[in-house]
C-alpha cells in the first residue's frame, strides 16, 4: 500500500508539473522506463485511461482495486510462464551438453584411457603367435626344438586340399559328361529344327501364295465394283444431262430442225457441239459392243495371269521337291562313299596286320630252318 501511495503521488506530481497532456505523456514514458515497480506503472496506466476515457473509469475505490487485482494476476501468470520458459531453456542446454559429451567426448577418446582400459589384456598381443613369429627370440624361451604347433592346422589344410581336388575331379567329370550330352542333344535339336524349318518354309510359301491370290481376287473384285459404281454414276449423270438437254431442246428452237445440221464441215465423223442432239441407237450399240469386247479382253488377260501364277507356283514346288530329292541323294552318296572308304580301310588294316605278322614269323622260321 505504501508503494501504491507513492505511485499515486508521483503521477499527480508529474501531472501538475507538466500542465499539458503531451508533456504528461512524455514524462510518463520516462517514468515507465525508469521505474522498477509494477504499481507505479499500473497507476500511470490508470491515469492515462481516465484522462482519455473518463466515461469508462469507475469512481469507486472497489473498482480500482478489482482492476489492480486482475492486473496482478495477469502479471503473476506472465512471471510463471517466463520462469517455465527459463527452466525449459536451461534443461535443453543441459541436455545438449550431455549429448555432446556422449557423442564427442567419449572415455576412449581421452589420451589417458589406455592407462585405465578394462580390455587392455584382451587387446594385448600374445607372447607367441606361430613358429615363424619374429618376436620369438632365443632368449625369450618361446620356441624349442621338436615343437610343431601348426600340425593340426597343416593336417586340416591338407585334408581340405585333398577334398577340394576330389570335388574338382568329380566336377570335371560331370562337366565332361554334361558337355557330351549337350553336344548330342544339340546335334539332334539342330537336325529337328532344320526339318521343321524346311516344313515351315514350305507351309509359309503356300500360305503366302494363297494370301496373294486372295488379295488379288479381292482387289480385282473391289476394282470391278468401283468401276461398276463409277460407270453407274457416269450413266446417271449422263442420263441427267440428256434429260436436261432434252428439256432444253423441247423449250428451244432446234427441235424441228434436221439432225444433219450438226455435221461438221470437216467430215461426217465430226459434229458441231452446239447443234448436236446426241448419238443414235446404232452408235450406242457400237459403243456398248466395244465396251463388252474390252470387258472380255480384260477377263481373258486376268485368266492368263492367273494361269501364269499357277504355273509359276507349280514350277516352284517342283523345284523345291527336286532340290530336296537332290540333297537326299547327295547325303545317300556321301554315306555310301564313307562306307566304302571304311571297308577299304578295314582291308588295308587286315593286310598291314598280316604283313606285320609275316615279318615277325619269317625270322623265326629262318632260325628254325637253319637249326634243323
Amino acid at each position: 500500500m505504501a508503494s501504491f501511495g507513492w505511485g499515486v503521488f508521483v503521477v499527480c506530481l508529474f501531472f501538475f508539473k507538466t500542465k499539458s497532456v503531451t508533456a504528461f505523456w512524455l514524462n510518463g514514458q520516462e517514468l515507465l522506463s525508469s521505474s522498477k515497480t509494477v504499481n507505479a506503472r499500473l497507476i500511470y496506466c490508470l491515469f492515462l485511461f481516465k484522462f482519455y476515457f473518463p466515461s469508462y473509469m469507475c469512481t469507486s475505490k472497489s473498482c480500482v482495486h478489482f482492476s489492480l487485482a486482475n492486473e496482478m494476476k495477469k502479471n503473476d501468470k506472465i512471471m510463471c510462464m517466463l520462469e517455465r520458459q527459463q527452466k525449459n531453456y536451461i534443461r535443453n542446454i543441459n541436455k545438449a551438453i550431455s549429448e555432446f559429451q556422449k557423442n564427442f567426448q567419449k572415455p576412449e577418446t581421452r589420451r589417458e584411457f589406455d592407462l585405465s582400459d578394462p580390455e587392455a589384456l584382451k587387446k594385448d598381443r600374445p607372447a607367441r603367435l606361430s613358429d615363424n613369429d619374429p618376436q620369438c627370440t632365443v632368449s625369450g624361451l618361446q620356441k624349442f626344438m621338436g615343437e610343431d604347433l601348426n600340425y593340426n592346422q597343416r593336417m586340416k589344410f591338407q585334408k581340405e586340399q585333398l577334398r577340394e581336388w576330389s570335388l574338382q575331379q568329380q566336377r570335371d567329370w560331370k562337366n565332361a559328361l554334361a558337355d557330351q550330352k549337350f553336344a548330342d542333344d544339340l546335334y539332334d535339336k539342330n537336325r529337328i529344327e532344320l526339318d521343321q524349318k524346311i516344313m515351315e518354309q514350305q507351309r509359309r510359301e503356300e500360305e503366302n501364295r494363297r494370301a496373294v491370290c486372295a488379295a488379288t481376287k479381292d482387289f480385282n473384285r473391289a476394282q470391278a465394283a468401283e468401276l461398276a459404281e463409277r460407270r453407274k454414276l457416269e450413266k446417271d449423270q449422263k442420263m441427267k444431262d440428256d434429260m436436261d438437254e432434252i428439256s432444253s431442246l423441247l423449250q428451244g428452237d432446234l427441235l424441228s430442225e434436221n439432225p444433219e445440221q450438226a455435221v461438221s464441215s470437216f467430215g461426217r465423223h465430226r459434229v458441231i457441239p452446239d447443234r448436236w442432239k446426241g448419238m443414235n441407237r446404232d452408235q450406242l450399240m457400237a459403243i456398248r459392243y466395244f465396251q463388252q469386247q474390252q470387258v472380255l479382253e480384260k477377263l481373258r488377260l486376268k485368266e492368263e495371269e492367273h494361269r501364269r501364277d499357277a504355273e509359276w507356283d507349280r514350277q516352284s514346288i517342283q523345284a523345291a521337291r527336286a532340290q530336296l530329292v537332290l540333297e537326299r541323294h547327295q547325303q545317300r552318296q556321301s554315306r555310301e562313299r564313307r562306307r566304302a572308304l571304311d571297308n577299304v580301310n578295314a582291308e588295308l588294316s587286315h593286310e598291314q596286320k598280316a604283313n606285320i605278322m609275316h615279318s615277325l614269323i619269317q625270322p623265326v622260321d629262318d632260325v628254325l630252318h637253319k637249326s634243323t
